[in-house]
């Protein structure tokens, strides 16, 4: 199977060819949505800190900034800071330059007299990067380019018995084309990461899967805390989860049977193809974020609420079993995977179609959230006031 996509130079193939507008911390923000408001073919993101931060968290930021901008989806980039954040927009950009030979440019609002006289400097970047990028022509790709986030949220009956099994199904159809699928919130294995970890490909990555989850419930504890207070949801209890051990059984079928081949870091790179999984919150829009920042060129996302969530980086694709869901939010729901529940086709037979919705997307096809140009962006804290 292949795409027409964008290759780089790093070695991998982008499905978008985007100019990033990146803010260095939340007080770029602004700048950079407007920068990006006047340039085709650019998109931004709204970042919440990067200032006044702990060290853990100073990395982690730095982390996800760096990742984004070197994703393959992404052709340039152009930072905005403000000059007094903890990194400074040259610093981050001889970071990036140093992970990647993609163009990159930077500008401090301090630096250049205000918002207007920054804002004047970055779009020209920014429209030079754009018209570059317009003439860089597609290749025929294979499909083995592709790095997939899985994703669930607003998750419920359906999900587990249904959806996450297609897209499960998916996940390995993909793995065994030599593909790359990354699973992540590791507070939803919470009670199911025995059968997940009987998936490792080697007992190294038994243990670890085993003590990610250990290791998380301990954190809470020492804070006085219980995962559990806060999972399942209101809304998985509405749509009919009574516990974590139920909501993680349904989890996980999303990352499919094939072998787990390596536990990642939050927005750090595999470095391995095949199915991997990434230690992260249960918070969905923060672990796509992490997974967009680590390399996924795309995300798939089920859902039997539904979500209205999407990235600025990555095509979203959102999926649901639920029949009311997919009518009700027929604007947000890109496929519908109800037949399953009717038994009108089996998990496996939709897993397969939803291929072809992948390799679509590959070749250009916007998800709707990507159409309605919604950007949902939120950095885990690795340490926190209690």
């Amino acid at each position: 199977m292949q795409f027409w996509g964008y290759k780089r130079k790093e070695g991998r193939a982008g499905i978008r060819n985007h100019v990033l507008i990146l803010p260095t911390c939340a007080c770029g923000s602004e700048s950079c949505r407007i920068v990006a408001s006047q340039v085709r073919g650019a998109v931004n993101i709204v970042f919440n800190t990067g200032c006044s931060d702990v060290a853990a968290n100073t990395a982690m930021s730095q982390k996800v900034l760096t990742g984004f901008a070197c994703n393959p989806n992404v052709y340039g980039v152009v930072i905005i800071g403000l000059g007094c954040e903890t990194v400074p927009h040259a610093k981050l950009r001889e970071k990036i330059q140093a992970m990647t030979s993609k163009p990159v440019v930077s500008f401090g609002i301090q630096e250049e007299g205000g918002t207007l006289k920054t804002i004047e400097k970055a779009v020209r970047a920014a429209s030079k990067m754009a018209a570059e990028a317009a003439m860089q022509p597609k290749e025929l790709c294979d499909i083995s380019e592709l790095m997939l986030g899985i994703e669930c949220g607003g998750s419920d009956a359906t999900s587990g018995i249904a959806s996450n099994p297609a897209v499960g199904e998916l996940s390995d159809l993909l793995v065994d084309l030599g593909a790359t699928t990354m699973m992540s919130e590791s507070i939803e294995w919470i009670g199911g990461e025995h059968l997940l970890a009987k998936r490792a490909a080697a007992p190294a990555i038994h243990n670890q899967i085993i003590q990610v989850c250990k290791d998380y419930e301990a954190h809470l504890k020492s804070a006085g805390q219980d995962c559990r207070a806060g999972q399942p949801t209101p809304g998985n209890k509405a749509g009919g989860l009574s516990t974590l051990d139920e909501k993680s059984l349904g989890c996980i079928r999303k990352g499919g049977t094939r072998p787990i081949v390596e536990v990642l870091e939050q927005a750090v790179p595999p470095t391995k193809r095949g199915a991997v999984v990434m230690d992260t919150a249960g918070y969905d829009i923060s672990s796509v974020t992490s997974m967009v920042a680590a390399g996924c060129n795309a995300v798939i996302f089920t859902t039997g609420r539904g979500t209205c969530t999407g990235n600025a980086i990555v095509p979203v694709l959102k999926v649901t079993a639920n029949a009311r869901t997919y009518q009700h939010m027929e604007d947000n729901m890109d496929v519908d995977l109800s037949p399953i529940v009717r038994g009108e086709k089996t998990y496996q037979e939709m897993g397969a179609e939803m291929l072809n919705n992948i390799q679509d997307i590959c070749n250009g096809k916007m998800t709707k959230a990507e159409a309605f140009g919604f950007s949902d962006i939120a950095v885990d804290h690795v340490c926190r006031f209690v």
